[in-house]
């Protein structure tokens, strides 16, 4: 199991108490990762496609997205807590390495085909 950072979990169990509180709240943080999720897939779509035909630099392009996706997945399972709310964890994880994934592909996009 990873290693697990005692001041994280303490930040996350106030969250958790949060979302509890209300229905409302539960939903809010739900729809708030859907959100990232959804923006994180449109962006890194958008740019793998915009790349156009796949060549030796495209394709080394997007190894190194996938790579910075998988260091993003890694670290949010050593901050993420596994006891609860893990699902919400698992949406936000995912978010936030395809939104971090779409960025560095924006700023390769703007860096290569626009200078």
């Amino acid at each position: 199991m990873f290693f697990q950072f005692e001041e994280f979990n303490f930040s996350f169990e106030s969250l958790r108490i949060w979302a509890e509180k209300d229905p409302g709240n539960w939903n809010l943080l739900i729809g708030i990762g859907f959100g990232l999720l959804i923006v994180g897939v449109i962006l890194l779509l958008r740019y793998l496609f915009k790349m156009g035909k796949k060549d030796e630099r495209t394709v080394a392009i997007d190894l190194q997205s996938a790579y910075i996706m998988l260091i993003i997945i890694i670290l949010c399972d050593i901050i993420f807590p596994k006891e609860y709310m893990w699902q919400i964890f698992f949406l936000y994880k995912y978010g936030l390495a395809f939104v971090v994934a779409g960025i560095y592909l924006w700023i390769r996009y703007r860096k290569d085909f626009h200078s």
